[in-house]
């Protein structure tokens, strides 16, 4: 729970992920041989979370001072732990403290843009954000994205040494780089959301701890830049989307689709969490970003209390909006639903079907799987099931194939057709 406070203060201090990681364990390793002795009775001291702060910093500092790091850091730098360190020989180790301690949220923030750097491929980036700001292990982030153990260690240890030897600074954005970093760290959460919400592989067809993960870095950051709009959008798309989870799945694990959700399931804390994080980005932002406006079609859904009752052609001018704002072959298909769903499957079918031979979705199962939708509800079962049986070919999640493969078997043959 603290590790993401004691790694952004021992890298405020080192420069250093890597070591700053090492200290932090190193610190926790301490707690469990010290704490059973020195606290008998209860088993941990007053403030866990403050004696492993002392204790990092202390095992900071003294490398510090028997291996001379200073010597090799740039000149401000050298001067800023020299000065720290000379305060602490005048006025005691609590001036020390104090020091280490101010703008603990802005080290969390440095954290956060430090692990999501550009300089980093996208799966270092989600590996390290998971490793150091969610604290979790080497083998849940691989579980969690299924793939082995060792290729995510390799993905944390060359990200580690990529930003040490790019001289990464551990510092907030400037000004005129803060919207080109923010975007790169709301992409990791939100690639890390989306993996949790529709497993991509696998037999489940959710992952709720990463849902829950991304929610919890994407509020953090809420909370370290409140007047950044989109980060406020994308809180608010994620609380939203939680608010299903109960009703996405049956009891047998299989997938419930949205129009066929029990509504009453919907988690309304999350739902009036999200609208109220939607409404902040509204106000803080002439217009809303790609995320605000992801947010507000979700937020269509939440106010619609039966599937009946949604507004579809609101959601069509709003995926509209997002085509403009942020194009890409999957805005587009979804735009082609909501546009189905508005004014009748043929719109939406003539809008999908300029997106066949699009070279980023030739592998995505959903383009298929929409399509067969869409001829389905024109009376074009055959071409229906065909597309079904394709996107039940594409898919990898062991869930959505069964899913694809009912609703193929679900078409009716033609007359004179082979069933």
């Amino acid at each position: 729970m603290e590790s993401a406070r004691i790694i952004g203060a021992l890298a405020r201090l080192l420069r250093d992920v890597g070591l700053a990681e090492e200290m932090a364990q190193e610190a926790l390793v301490a707690a469990l041989e010290t704490w059973p002795v020195q606290f008998p009775d209860s088993g941990t001291p007053d403030n866990p979370a403050a004696w492993l702060m002392a204790t990092a910093k202390n095992r900071a500092l003294d490398h510090l001072r028997h291996r001379k790091l200073v010597q090799d850091k740039e000149p401000q730098l050298t001067y800023e732990i020299e000065s720290l360190l000379e305060d602490a020989a005048q006025n005691g180790e609590q001036a020390l403290e104090r020091a280490l301690d101010e703008r603990i949220g802005d080290d969390v923030l440095r954290l956060v843009f430090i692990a999501c750097h550009p300089v980093l491929p996208t799966e270092g980036r989600v590996a390290l954000t998971l490793r150091l700001l969610g604290g979790l292990t080497t083998e849940e982030i691989a579980r969690a994205f299924l793939v082995p153990e060792p290729t995510v260690a390799q993905r944390i240890v060359r990200a580690k040494r990529t930003l040490l030897e790019a001289r990464v600074p551990f510092e907030v954005p400037a000004e005129h780089e803060l919207v080109q970093r923010l975007s790169s760290v709301l992409q990791v959460i939100y690639l890390i959301y989306n993996e949790g919400y529709s497993a991509s592989a696998g037999a489940d067809w959710m992952r709720p701890a990463l849902c829950d993960e991304a929610l919890r870095l994407g509020r953090i950051l809420a909370g370290l830049v409140p007047q950044e709009p989109e980060v406020h959008g994308l809180v608010a798309l994620m609380e939203i989307q939680s608010s299903r989870a109960r009703a996405r799945v049956a009891a047998d694990g299989s997938p419930v689709l949205l129009l066929d959700q029990d509504r009453a399931r919907w988690d309304q804390l999350l739902i009036r969490r999200g609208l109220a994080a939607l409404d902040r980005a509204g106000q803080l932002g002439k217009s809303l970003g790609p995320y605000g406006l992801q947010a507000a079609i979700a937020a269509c859904h939440a106010r619609a209390r039966k599937a009946a009752d949604t507004d579809w052609q609101r959601i069509a001018a709003l995926y509209d909006g997002l085509a403009q704002l942020a194009p890409s072959p999957v805005v587009e298909l979804n735009r082609a639903v909501a546009l189905a769903m508005a004014f009748g499957p043929a719109a939406g079918l003539a809008v999908a079907d300029t997106l066949v031979d699009e070279p980023a979705l030739r592998n995505y199962h959903l383009l298929p799987s929409v399509r067969g939708d869409f001829l389905f509800k024109l009376g074009r079962p055959e071409e229906a099931r065909a597309e079904f049986m394709r996107a039940a070919d594409l898919t990898q999640n062991a869930r959505e194939r069964t899913l694809l493969l009912s609703r193929a078997a679900a078409c009716p043959a033609l007359p004179g057709g082979e069933s």
